[in-house]
């Protein structure tokens, strides 16, 4: 009896007790829903949806405002769309898809949270009947870099080249050998105005004569891609020890040309002798005209 009289004066003090309970879960629940997440390649298309529905019928009395970190992306006013210059001739508003934004061609700028409002039109005033929020991730990687090498003449010099393309953001390039940083002679970061995405591109002489292993390393925010160029020296070729010595060959040199010049003493005049009977001949056996 004691317990449940307890219990009794304990329901009776908290009146509110039931309403407060409603209210934290309402609460919770709201909470828990938290901001979703939207992931996506720039370049892409992203839908942003608003998670709320509106009969063509409502839209009459009915105001949509989409806005990304406080400024406008887009309006719905009584049934007239108005997109702000950033998004237009790209973003599409979705009206039998949850009110969702369609934005085409991302870009990285569009990364960040968009709100969706929704209010509608009761008791003469405009009251909050929806509120959403969509956080969007644009990612743009830079691809592995590509490395291209060139002999520079007539020295022994050799140039390597690389570059890479399509990243976000602004990227730092640097070349390492042994885990030192090198000085490379040309560094060029490059941004294209339309798609926001950067280009960069450098150059790095080295010898020849040096075996190396140069790393092309490049950083964009927290994250980073490289590529490796190993330069090994020519092998030189190794004659036999059995070779001949130089003073050898050229003995044989000028022995075999003071052969040559004996022969031909020798047998020049039995080829002159040769060559005189042989005319004799032809003239003793010409006909007498």
């Amino acid at each position: 009896m004691g317990h449940t009289r307890r219990q009794g004066i304990s329901s009776s003090k908290c009146p509110y007790l039931k309403f407060f309970q409603l209210l934290v879960l309402a609460c919770l629940s709201h909470f828990c829903s938290g901001v979703i997440h939207v992931t996506k390649e720039v370049k892409e298309v992203a839908t942003l949806s608003c998670g709320h529905n509106v009969s063509v019928e409502e839209l009459a009395q009915t105001r949509i405002y989409c806005q990304k970190e406080k400024k406008m992306v887009l309006t719905m006013i009584s049934g007239d769309m108005n997109i702000w210059p950033e998004y237009k001739n790209r973003t599409i508003f979705d009206i039998t898809n949850n009110l969702s934004i369609v934005i085409l061609a991302l870009r990285p700028s569009d990364e960040g949270t968009y709100e969706c409002v929704v209010l509608k039109y009761e008791k003469d005033a405009f009251k909050r009947e929806h509120l959403a929020e969509v956080m969007l991730s644009v990612k743009a990687d830079f691809p592995t870099p590509s490395i291209t090498d060139f002999e520079i003449p007539p020295s022994n010099i050799r140039r390597i080249i690389c570059s890479t393309s399509g990243g976000f953001p602004e990227p730092h390039l640097s070349w390492l050998e042994n885990g030192g940083e090198l000085n490379a002679i040309d560094t060029t970061v490059s941004q294209d105005p339309e798609t926001e995405l950067y280009t960069v591109s450098s150059k790095l002489d080295f010898n020849m004569t040096t075996n190396h292993s140069f790393v092309c390393l490049i950083k964009y925010g927290h994250l980073r891609v490289n590529q490796t160029f190993n330069w090994n020296t020519p092998k030189q070729e190794h004659f036999p020890d059995n070779l001949l010595p130089s003073w050898a060959i050229t003995l044989i040199s000028v022995n075999g040309i003071f052969v040559i010049c004996c022969l031909t003493y020798c047998f020049a005049p039995r080829c002159r002798e040769r060559r005189r009977n042989e005319t004799l001949r032809r003239e003793s056996v010409r006909p007498v005209l």
